[in-house]
């Protein structure tokens, strides 16, 4: 049985609807750069605690620093139709933030390939603030993860893109 399907312009859906991996072997290799960010909502008392370092599990922005690293480097063990990429440069950085409460997290991609780092950065964001939700789960089961983001995004055919000021 075969039909035929508008794709709207996703790229990981074949012409039958079923869901494939992009061919990039005829694309130019360049830079690539993405900037991801995100926040984990806490409450005061949880916040002040890793301030302190008083956490149980211990270093709470180093642990989750290291673990976004780690997700970006993963992330196509993790997505299914992801390119696996050689990644130049993971920068995960990780603040406290009063005004918030919680923590501000912005993850920053680079390579030079056939295809953008957007995920690698977005993966680094989801798993880093996982990792603070791990770590600080045993003070406070209500911690909330929120509004994971792709910022910027630079280099491949479709251009630059800015959602917002990194």
């Amino acid at each position: 049985m075969h039909f035929s399907v508008d794709k709207g312009g996703l790229t990981h859906i074949d012409e039958s609807g079923s869901a494939h991996m992009v061919d990039v072997s005829g694309k130019p290799d360049t830079e690539r750069t993405a900037i991801a960010r995100g926040e984990v909502v806490l409450r005061p008392e949880t916040l002040a605690l890793i301030r302190q370092g008083l956490m149980k599990k211990g270093d709470v922005l180093g642990v989750a620093q290291i673990a976004g690293i780690l997700g970006a480097k993963k992330t196509s063990e993790l997505i299914p139709l992801c390119h696996p990429l050689p990644l130049h440069q993971v920068d995960v950085k990780l603040e406290l933030d009063d005004a918030l409460p919680g923590v501000r997290i912005t993850a920053l991609a680079r390579t030079t390939g056939k295809t953008g780092v957007e995920m690698e950065a977005l993966t680094a964001v989801a798993v880093a603030a996982l990792t603070v939700y791990d770590m600080v789960k045993a003070v406070e089961k209500g911690a909330r993860i929120h509004n994971i983001r792709l910022v910027e995004k630079h280099g491949g055919l479709s251009g630059d893109v800015i959602n917002e000021e990194a």
